[in-house]
């Protein structure tokens, strides 16, 4: 039993695609609304909030949708294809309404793109369990969050090399087109060598069998045509795991989203050195994304999850003790992001684990409702304790909210499916074909 990696590969093609997407809008839209369009920053939250507020309902919607959906190229291509070109023809509407100076014909563009985004996120994400076997999924998704990291990163970097600096007087007015053209071409192609490589039906297929196999219970359609409920015992162990992902992101994402006026506030940092730090983090994480697959199908997901909390609270814990810069931060960041790997890659595949057959779009869907929800709360909480107690609470904010989702973990039971142990000690080495 291995993961096929140049498979999964293919299918990170979808996610490449969306994370490229999400480094555009991230990085260019609050520019338009702010040198474009003299939005102010509260109301440029709330526009910049929007996606997050759609995914609460629309993900598990159309997650559901692709569960139930029958065509030749599968349940899950058909939204990924359509959702991509709704997607990449309403977003070359949002530069020209900034070219225009229509403020109302942004917000109409722009909602567009975000609902069509909408429509195929978990469809896409939910295509790697749907091809991998169980045991494998950790693995499975190590490579597809790695696919995401280089799709943001190429974006990021066509970004440097396509847009000017800030001027040093006058107007920040640049042309996004090219910016856009370029997002645009790398999603339809990401895409389309998916389409062409990726044959679902029969992937889908082979998954069952494989499943058989090994005599494990697997959750697509494929396995069974009646659907099954989750039972009481699950249901506990998935509500626990859906706390967990609510109080792990609240932690994190309050202190990588405020890091910058922190590390003003209170290590007397300036920005671009602020960033080196959170840059250690995420390379950190990148790194770490492939080895917390493989520890998960040793250890289990589940202790994976668990010593990556453990190892995030200490970061900010000790963290949270200086007062002033020290190189410390570098390797305290780093450990987080190595904690971050940990959890991120094995918590997804812990609740497609527990879907009841056939469902694991909708669960996809659970899954980005709860890390979403988290992340429209707690820049609110950590804000008004940033805003009314003092800087100093955002990193004891991210521990506490951390170790909360290690109580909930404690009552997790369920999704934490790795592989039996070979029977024959030379099947041990089919690894290294």
């Amino acid at each position: 039993m291995k993961l096929n990696y140049k498979k999964t590969i293919l299918v990170g093609l979808a996610f490449f695609s969306i994370s490229a997407f999400w480094q555009m809008y991230d990085h260019i839209i609050p520019l338009i609304l702010k040198f474009n369009f003299d939005v102010n920053d509260v109301v440029a939250g709330g526009v910049m909030a929007m996606d997050n507020v759609l995914a609460l309902f629309l993900l598990p919607l159309f997650g559901a949708l692709s569960d139930r959906t029958k065509t030749k190229w599968g349940r899950r291509m058909p939204f990924i294809i359509f959702g991509t070109a709704g997607a990449v023809i309403s977003m070359l509407m949002i530069p020209l309404a900034k070219e225009l100076g229509s403020l109302p014909f942004f917000i109409v563009a722009l909602g567009l793109t975000l609902l069509c985004m909408a429509t195929y996120r978990s469809p896409a994400v939910a295509l790697m369990p749907d091809v991998t076997i169980k045991p494998m999924r950790s693995k499975g998704n190590a490579i597809i969050n790695l696919m995401g990291v280089l799709g943001s990163m190429l974006l990021l970097g066509l970004i440097g090399v396509m847009l000017p600096g800030a001027p040093e007087s006058g107007e920040y007015n640049p042309n996004y087109f090219p910016v856009f053209l370029a997002c645009m071409a790398i999603m339809l192609v990401a895409v389309g060598i998916l389409v062409w490589r990726v044959k679902e039906p029969k992937l889908t297929a082979e998954m069952a069998e494989e499943s058989v196999k090994f005599g494990i219970e697997e959750t697509t359609e494929a396995a069974s045509k009646t659907k099954v409920k989750m039972n009481s015992a699950t249901l506990k162990s998935f509500l626990f795991l859906m706390a967990s992902i609510a109080f792990w992101f609240m932690g994190y994402n309050a202190v990588t989203t405020a890091f910058s006026k922190y590390s003003v506030e209170v290590f007397g940092m300036g920005a671009g050195a602020s960033a080196q730090i959170l840059l250690v983090a995420q390379g950190a994480a990148i790194i770490s994304f492939i080895p917390s697959g493989l520890l998960a199908t040793k250890i289990g997901r589940k202790k994976t999850i668990m010593g990556g909390i453990v190892l995030l609270v200490l970061a900010f814990g000790i963290g949270a003790t200086f007062t002033e810069f020290t190189p410390v931060l570098y390797v305290l960041f780093a450990l987080a992001g190595i904690a971050w790997a940990g959890i991120n890659v094995n918590s997804l595949p812990m609740v497609v684990d527990m879907a009841p057959i056939g469902e694991v779009g909708r669960y996809t869907g659970y899954y980005y409702t709860a890390s979403m929800a988290a992340q429209i709360l707690t820049p609110i909480l950590s804000g008004a304790a940033l805003e009314y107690i003092g800087y100093y609470t955002l990193l004891p904010y991210g521990a506490l909210f951390v170790a909360l989702s290690f109580v909930t973990m404690l009552f997790v039971k369920h999704g934490d499916s790795r592989p039996e142990p070979p029977k024959d000690k030379l099947e041990a080495f089919e690894a290294l074909d």
